[in-house]
């Protein structure tokens, strides 16, 4: 069975099938010659091979052929050539035989084309001569070059010595075409017919849902082109044979089939084009609906996500922490948070953009269920952006207000071992330099104690003023919530009361230092007053040393060295009354006084000295202003008893004596008034006055011997 592989088994129609077509592509095959007889009927051609002929393969190929044709075509006939040039008689006869119960009754003439060897001729004569009446149509045999007696050239293909330019591979490839997209665009327009009807159909009831399968076994845009191809093909063969259909020699004209071809290739295509249509409408509302499906569970993934696992996140964080270490910790497990609800916003973002997208081409109710997702999705989404913001800011708030406690701890600290370390300065500076140390330091322990109870009413603003919950998850503060609002009371408390402590220390420590301020100012002064009590002796010891030249000028200097003396005297009192508060501050300070054993005794020492000294300059001057005075009333008298000028005289020489004699301390040592020099002019003052009075002896006694 040669041809087996080329027709289906069945004789079933070739157009439902692409698998069922018919043997035409081999050369035994049976087909169309493409021409027409003289009475316009079509022109069979079965050609016969020297292989065994299958008689149900070439009925199978007749039948699909004769079926081609329309109605109108058969009415005019046909004209059967069997080409048996390459055959043997056995198989001739049997094909003539089947013939009868094959080709229709239009067929009236059957041409046997015979070889150039001519078989028996009596046998075949009388074969089908006998066979005549029961066959129905009439059987010639005839030879290849006489066949044009029946039929025409250009009827005839050059294989029977016509003209006909047919080509039979060009008609059986466009014939593969035509039959193949007719069955794909049949099986293809019942697909989409029933898509679009099920989906009418499931519009119609919105609660069920449509089940047919969306993708058709075809690709209709595939079908569609070769369909298009495919007419454009024909009208242009169509056209070619309208312009060589003026009869000529070896003209060619549309065979039937194809002209019958043209309005079922074009019906179809219009009622595919029509069905594809509805369903690219289909696919557009099925991907819309798909894809408000799609949004719809991905926002209710969001939704769910963040109402559940996400919220659940935040409200296992609502602690603040109770330093700066755990507070960092919590920021950064909260930034974890954050981290993963970014991902789920960047999800909002991009549904949000595709909600936009759809409102904008959307129609009215898909455009009410759009805005109901999206203004659920900005509500969820808005209210956990709110809950992180408000959680962020407390833990700002929070690191703020641990890291404000950490340094005012510090501070206090600070402060604390300031005031509890001894105090032992060297002098009134560095006291001074300490005490402002320590008011700094209180200042800035102050600043910081401010600062803390402003973070702290911050934070537990923020915390008290963190998004609630919804009402049925939580009505009132959480226990967390009230933990942090107590430690955050209590830390302020304590630091409060440490800084109060600390400020009764500063208190107690200000006036310590001022005390000891005041200490050594005070032997500082004392120092001084010394120092000045000792320049007073060193300045009466070496400039008082005049007595003066008169009395006047001797009582004036008597009267200034009186001034000197209190001078001096004040000094000293002021140096005393300084020790003595020296002495007084030492025992509040519990300390050991160090004027006792220094200063003291050496104001003391210098005093005496000093009184020593002025007593001395005093008696002196004193001295010397009655022996002024005596001399100058001798030397003013006119009458003179002797005993005044002895008195003068004693009187002169116990001061020139009393001049050549040191000055003695207390603890025998001794001192000089002035240098010798200086002491040398004091005593010539002394003895010319001396000479004076005894000139005034002399001449007492002159006047006493004249008389």
């Amino acid at each position: 069975m040669k041809y087996r592989h080329l027709f289906p088994q069945s004789c079933g129609h070739p157009s439902l099938s692409c698998n069922l077509i018919p043997p035409l592509s081999h050369p035994s095959a049976c087909h169309s010659l493409g021409g027409k007889d003289r009475r316009s009927g079509l022109i069979l051609n079965i050609p016969l091979s020297s292989d065994q002929t299958s008689m149900e393969e070439l009925s199978a190929t007749l039948d699909y052929l004769l079926s081609i044709p329309s109605e109108k075509c058969k009415a005019r006939g046909f004209t059967v050539i069997v080409d048996g040039r390459k055959s043997q008689w056995n198989t001739v006869k049997t094909v003539v035989l089947m013939l009868q119960n094959v080709i229709p009754p239009e067929v009236s003439l059957v041409c046997v084309v015979k070889p150039d060897e001519f078989w028996d001729k009596k046998v075949t004569h009388f074969c089908f001569w006998k066979e005549k009446d029961r066959l129905g149509f009439e059987v010639i045999l005839v030879s290849a070059n006489k066949l044009t007696r029946y039929i025409e050239p250009c009827q005839l293909t050059d294989d029977f010595g016509g003209s006909l330019d047919y080509d039979h591979s060009d008609w059986l490839n466009k014939r593969l075409v035509f039959e193949k997209f007719t069955k794909e665009s049949t099986s293809l327009l019942d697909e989409l017919s029933i898509i679009n009807d099920a989906d009418k159909s499931s519009s119609m009831d919105k609660d069920k849902s449509a089940d047919c399968a969306l993708l058709p076994s075809f690709d209709p845009e595939t079908v569609l082109q070769t369909g298009h191809e495919l007419l454009s093909e024909l009208q242009q063969r169509r056209f070619n044979g309208s312009e060589g259909g003026g009869g000529g020699q070896g003209a060619w004209c549309p065979m039937e089939e194809e002209l019958l071809a043209q309005p079922q290739v074009m019906k179809l295509l219009d009622s595919l084009r029509e069905q594809y249509t509805r369903y690219q409408e289909l696919c557009r509302q099925r991907n819309k609906r798909t894809q408000l499906d799609e949004i719809h569970a991905k926002v209710m993934q969001v939704v769910t996500w963040l109402q559940g696992p996400g919220s659940e996140l935040l409200k296992t964080q609502q602690t603040i922490g109770d330093s700066i270490r755990s507070a960092q910790a919590l920021q950064q497990r909260h930034e974890e948070i954050e981290s993963q609800h970014s991902e789920w916003f960047a999800v909002y973002v991009e549904l949000n953009q595709q909600i936009a997208a759809l409102l904008s081409t959307g129609e009215e109710e898909e455009v009410a269920e759009l805005k109901a997702l999206q203004q659920q999705l900005s509500d969820v989404c808005y209210r956990q952006a709110a809950q992180l913001e408000s959680r962020q800011n407390v833990l700002q708030a929070a690191q703020g207000f641990h890291s404000t406690t950490q340094e005012l701890s510090q501070q206090l600290d600070g402060l604390l071992g300031m005031l509890c370390a001894d105090v032992a300065p060297a002098d009134g500076a560095a006291i001074q330099q300490n005490l402002k140390l320590l008011e700094e330091k209180l200042q800035t322990v102050e600043a910081g104690l401010t600062s803390l109870r402003q973070k702290g009413a911050l934070l537990l603003e923020q915390t008290c003023s963190q998004p609630s919950w919804p009402l049925e998850e939580t009505e009132s503060p959480t226990t967390e919530q009230q933990d942090s609002v107590q430690h955050i009371q209590s830390v302020m408390e304590d630091m409060q009361l440490r800084k109060q402590r600390c400020e009764d220390m500063v208190d107690v420590r200000r006036l310590k230092m001022l005390q000891m301020v005041q200490l050594f100012k005070c032997e500082e002064d004392a120092l001084q007053a010394v120092e000045w009590l000792s320049e007073l002796l060193d300045a009466l010891l070496k400039t008082h040393v005049r007595l003066g030249d008169d009395s006047q000028e001797t009582r004036t200097m008597l009267d200034k060295h009186r001034k000197f003396v209190d001078v001096a005297q004040s000094t000293y009192d002021y140096g005393r009354q300084l020790l003595q508060a020296t002495v007084v501050l030492c025992q509040s300070l519990r300390c050991t006084t160090r004027s006792s054993g220094d200063t003291l005794p050496r104001l003391n020492r210098v005093w005496k000295q000093f009184s020593v000294s002025a007593e001395e300059r005093q008696q002196r001057l004193e001295l010397a202003l009655n022996f002024h005075t005596a001399a100058e009333r001798v030397l003013q008298q006119e009458r003179v008893e002797a005993e005044s000028l002895d008195e003068v005289d004693s009187l002169g020489k116990t001061l020139l004596d009393r001049l050549t004699m040191p000055v003695i301390f207390p603890d025998g040592s001794e001192q000089f008034f002035g240098s010798p020099t200086d002491t040398a002019a004091a005593a010539e003052g002394v003895r010319e006055r001396l000479l004076l009075v005894e000139e005034r002896r002399l001449q007492l006694q002159e006047k006493l011997a004249s008389e």
